[in-house]
């Protein structure tokens, strides 16, 4: 046996440190070389959404057909996946199930844009199933969010295609995110995401507020989706490259010390350490829970992790498990104003 010293032991790892991220390796596994952006066509009135549950089961039948009939009140016609209905426990299916939906939505040609009806868990499970040459060679708008998150990042993260955090079939298509969704997915407008400021008969906004915690503008690609399914793939290799992004974060129903953990896992991981600014949208029934006297609110969990970074940040948008939402294109270029509460988007998200 060759024993070997202490220094001799620091000195091969302070190697194998210099040299992994010459290998493609980072703390994070995020991609190192971000594919090309890749802007799918918009849609138009008469083009066929695929609707797709690559997570949660559709246990409804009902949910299912007013988000068809929602979709139809747009123009727009609607093919449902092979597997729609299927059931594997919580799952809509089996994993091999829910990818081959996702990979024929992508190849068929007769489909102009895919739509999660719902979110719930399991995307993460796909994405080794997934065929990314096929996703980049049949470019579509992929729209959902919550769960969905797992698979709007890994694709954009593996094939530079631009997909969006909006509505998922089963939300609340009211006005206001049909206009943001529209204008989005239909105009490619350079849209500017602001939160609505409508005071009723009071005397000062009381809903949908926005809180600037580092003031500021910052310009860079719009990376991010909910908190939880971010924090869970953190480690794997479907993650986007960070470097100079807009990160933007959404959650529901975790205690407020659950979104503490999560946000210093991005830290460990040198997700926060690399963007140029973070927009912090919902964070529905995000209480302290259980956590005993003294808990930290959400906002000191915020200005914590968050003001440090010396980047503009704000929070309140209208990004998360809401009724009234934007569609947030991730990949697409954009500049925030972390004072005045407002996501500009640079260009259009689609061709």
């Amino acid at each position: 046996m060759v024993f070997r010293s202490r220094r001799d032991v620091l000195a091969s790892l302070s190697l194998a440190a210099a040299v992994l991220p010459l290998l493609g390796f980072s703390p994070s596994l995020a991609v190192d070389k971000q594919p090309k952006t890749l802007l799918p066509p918009r849609i138009k009135p008469g083009d066929t959404v695929g609707l797709i549950c690559p997570a949660g089961a559709a246990f409804s039948k009902e949910t299912v057909q007013v988000t068809k009939e929602s979709l139809e009140a747009l123009g727009l016609k609607v093919k449902l996946g092979k597997h729609v209905f299927d059931r594997f426990g919580y799952l809509a299916g089996t994993d091999q199930a829910r990818a081959e939906d996702v990979n024929s939505m992508f190849a068929d040609k007769g489909v102009q844009a895919i739509l999660a009806i719902h979110g719930g868990w399991g995307c993460a499970r796909l994405l080794p199933l997934l065929d990314y040459k096929t996703i980049q060679k049949n470019p579509k708008p992929l729209i959902g969010y919550s769960d969905i998150t797992a698979l709007l990042v890994a694709i954009y993260a593996k094939t530079g295609l631009v997909t969006f955090h909006g509505p998922v079939g089963a939300a609340t298509w009211n006005k206001f995110s049909v206009d943001s969704f529209k204008q989005v997915l239909f105009d490619a407008a350079p849209v500017t995401f602001q939160n609505p400021k409508e005071l009723g008969d009071n005397l000062a906004l009381t809903k949908d507020r926005i809180t600037t915690i580092t003031p500021g503008t910052a310009r860079g690609k719009l990376v991010g989706g909910n908190l939880t399914v971010l924090t869970a793939i953190i480690g794997s290799d479907y993650l986007p490259n960070w470097k100079d992004a807009i990160l933007f974060l959404e959650d529901t129903n975790e205690n407020v010390y659950k979104v503490d953990r999560m946000l210093t896992q991005l830290k460990l991981a040198g997700v926060l350490d690399q963007v140029k600014g973070v927009v912090f949208g919902k964070c529905s029934d995000c209480n302290p829970g259980s956590g005993g006297y003294g808990s930290l609110t959400l906002e000191e969990v915020l200005e914590q992790h968050l003001q440090s970074l010396k980047v503009p940040v704000y929070s309140g948008a209208m990004i998360g498990h809401i009724t009234h939402k934007f569609t947030v294109p991730v990949g697409a270029e954009a500049e925030i104003d972390a004072t005045a509460g407002t996501i500009r988007l640079l260009s259009g998200a689609v061709v």
